[in-house]
């Protein structure tokens, strides 16, 4: 682990301040990826930026047809909550479905969707709701944030302070998970939402995708069956030790039918 100065922000402008003129500096929540990462010197940051003290980045709360949750609330506080688990039970259950016991209780929603890893739970959630990413500085939409494999539209030294996620009519998430890291090697949220169909895949590629054609087929009919004849190219997913991009391609549909069987 390279040396780093360390601070302890009391807020988000308190942590948007100590950032301004460091050369390196990363926040960490949970530091489920950053410590990680220090440790196998894969990052050398100039400065460490702790938000776990910004009172202002907590809490869950339900109101206006939406569920707002706090960027550093955990994984564990999203499961468990009565908020959550009423308003967007599929929420509360991807969180549940997240790591193993340690990492509920110390990984958080922002730290989880600011990574924007390729296999992540909570991006699939994001975008699947076409829910609102709020920082520091403004609001992004979802299908406006998630960029890239570890990227997304959020600029330096920008802090995630909450995600809105809209209520939807229905929704469920189902994912094939890696039984070593319980990351997804795909993962699939639907949600029937007053605009249409959202089907947000995870694991597949370089990012979180929506998944167009799927969309297209429950707008006309929501069942498994509507999804019968659609298909995923191969050539879209990715390949690795854990399983081809054949056999990748060929789980996205079976998860999304048992997701929109799930729904209901």
């Amino acid at each position: 682990m390279y040396d780093f100065a360390y601070h302890k922000a009391s807020s988000a402008a308190d942590a948007a301040s100590k950032a301004k003129g460091k050369s390196d500096a990363k926040y960490m929540a949970g530091g489920q990826t950053l410590i990680p990462t220090l440790k196998q010197r894969l990052a050398k940051p100039t400065d460490v930026i702790d938000l776990g003290g910004a009172t202002d980045l907590k809490g869950i709360s339900a109101a206006g047809g939406a569920v707002t949750i706090g960027a550093t609330s955990t994984h564990a506080a999203v499961a468990g909550s009565a908020d959550v688990r009423k308003a967007i039970p599929a929420l509360a259950a991807l969180a549940e479905g997240i790591g193993d016991p340690q990492v509920r209780n110390r990984g958080t929603i922002g730290g989880s969707v600011a990574n924007n890893d390729p296999a992540a739970d909570y991006p699939a959630a994001v975008l699947g709701l076409g829910a609102t990413v709020h920082t520091d500085q403004r609001q992004i939409a979802a299908d406006a944030f998630f960029v890239s494999v570890f990227e997304t539209a959020l600029k330096p030294g920008e802090v995630i302070t909450k995600v809105s996620f809209p209520v939807p009519q229905k929704a469920a998430y189902m994912k094939f998970p890696s039984p070593a890291s319980r990351y997804a090697m795909i993962g699939v949220f639907v949600a029937k939402t007053a605009q249409g169909a959202r089907v947000a895949v995870t694991g597949a590629g370089n990012g979180v995708i929506r998944m167009k054609s799927m969309e297209a087929a429950l707008d006309k009919n929501w069942s498994p069956a509507a999804l019968d004849g659609v298909t995923v190219p191969a050539g879209t997913c990715n390949g690795d030790i854990h399983g081809t991009p054949e056999y990748r391609a060929h789980l996205i549909t079976v998860m999304a039918k048992r997701a929109v069987a799930a729904a209901g």
